[in-house]
């Protein structure tokens, strides 16, 4: 039960983060997604990264979201380096990321990546 209101946590403050810091149409589509919002959120140069694990070192093997600079969004799988795609909507870059989950992929737990 605590990784899950650790979790909830984290999206309550990225939710009311300033649009300096993220775009908030980013992590308002991904809370909006019941596989995403049970993910740890992280936020970090405007991209907003999903993580299995709550603690450090997390495991990257579920793509982050990226807004692109002329506009629309690129999603990349941090652990091997693999653009998903460059979708122009938020919701088109949701979908591919929910599509990508790691096989067997649930809420976040209360670890790190070596727990998973």
């Amino acid at each position: 039960m605590r990784a899950r209101q650790i979790v909830a946590e984290e999206w309550s403050n990225i939710l009311d983060y300033d649009a300096d810091l993220i775009n908030p149409t980013m992590p308002r589509a991904a809370y909006a997604n019941p596989r995403l919002r049970e993910l740890f959120p992280v936020v970090s140069h405007g991209a907003l990264y999903f993580s299995r694990c709550i603690r450090r070192p997390r495991k990257h093997d579920v793509a982050t979201l990226f807004r692109r600079g002329g506009g629309g969004f690129v999603v990349i799988r941090q652990s091997d380096g693999t653009t998903l795609g460059e979708p122009e909507t938020v919701e088109e870059a949701i979908d591919l990321i929910v599509a990508n989950l790691p096989e067997g992929c649930g809420p976040a737990i209360d670890g790190t990546a070596e727990d998973l």
